[in-house]
C-alpha cells in the first residue's frame, strides 16, 4: 500500500475494519490493528502507515505499550485523543490477561510467566506484585505493592506478607520487572527472596516463587524463576 493512501480508498478485502470481520482480529497485522484504534491517519500517511511506523521506532508493540502518555501524544499523527485510545487497548490487554488468572492454575513457574508477561513485561518502571493463591493454584488476588525507579522497587517483608494474611492465603507469588528486558537477579533481589523464604517457612506459608519478568531472547526465556533455580 502506497504510504499516501487512504485506508478508505483501499479495496474492502485490505480494509482493517472488513478483513476482521471477514477472518477475524488474528488475521491482521500488528499495524492493521493499531489503525483500527487510530481510525484515521494524516494528509501524509494512512493510519496504517503511522501504527507501522510507531512499532519501526520503538521496536515492537511491548515497547510502544510502556511509553508515557505524555510521551505517545507527542508522537506523528497521534494526539491527546487517539494516544487514550492506544493506552485503554493496552489497559484493557494486561486486565484480560489478569481476570484470567482466576481461571488457570498458576502452580508452575511457567504457567505464571504465562500469565504475568502480558501485564509486566511493557512497563517502564520497576514494579513488585504479590499475588495470593489457592492451595490449588488459582488466584485469589493480585496487589501492586511498590514502584520504583526504571532499575529498583523497593518492598519490606512484612509489607509483602500482609496481603498474603489478609486473604488468609496458603499460597503466594511476588514478581517484579526489569524494564531492561534482562532478568537475571540482582544481589538484593536474591537476599529479598532469601528473607521471604525463611519468613514464609516460619509462618506456614508455601512460598510457590519470586519470578523476575524481562523479554525473551534468543539466549533468554524472558524470565528467572527462583523456584526453578532451586533457591527458595
Amino acid at each position: 500500500m502506497d504510504d499516501h493512501q487512504r485506508i478508505h480508498d483501499l479495496p474492502s478485502e485490505q480494509k482493517p475494519r472488513e478483513k476482521m470481520a471477514a477472518l477475524g482480529a488474528e488475521a491482521l497485522s500488528n499495524e492493521e490493528l493499531l489503525a483500527i484504534f487510530l481510525r484515521s491517519g494524516t494528509k501524509k500517511a494512512s493510519a496504517i502507515e503511522i501504527g507501522r511506523q510507531l512499532i519501526k521506532k520503538h521496536g515492537g508493540i511491548v515497547p510502544l505499550a510502556r511509553i508515557d502518555l505524555k510521551e505517545l501524544c507527542k508522537e506523528h499523527g497521534l494526539g491527546l485523543a487517539k494516544a487514550c485510545q492506544l493506552q485503554a487497548a493496552f489497559e484493557l490487554g494486561s486486565r484480560a490477561a489478569r481476570e484470567s488468572g482466576s481461571a488457570v492454575s498458576l502452580s508452575s513457574s511457567l504457567a505464571i510467566h504465562q500469565f504475568l508477561a502480558p501485564q509486566m513485561a511493557h512497563l517502564p518502571n520497576e514494579k513488585l506484585f504479590v499475588l495470593t493463591l489457592h492451595s490449588n493454584g488459582r488466584l485469589i488476588r493480585m496487589r501492586e505493592l511498590s514502584s520504583g525507579s526504571i532499575s529498583q522497587t523497593v518492598a519490606s517483608i512484612s509489607e509483602i506478607l500482609r496481603p498474603v494474611l489478609i486473604d488468609q492465603a496458603p499460597n503466594f507469588v511476588i514478581a517484579h520487572n526489569h524494564p531492561s528486558g534482562e532478568p537475571a537477579p540482582s544481589k538484593p533481589d536474591r537476599l529479598l527472596t532469601e528473607n521471604l523464604a525463611e519468613a514464609a517457612r516460619t509462618m506456614g506459608l508455601y512460598f510457590v516463587d519470586h519470578l523476575i519478568i524481562g523479554r525473551p531472547t534468543d539466549s533468554c526465556q524472558g524470565y528467572y524463576s527462583f523456584a526453578e533455580q532451586n533457591l527458595l
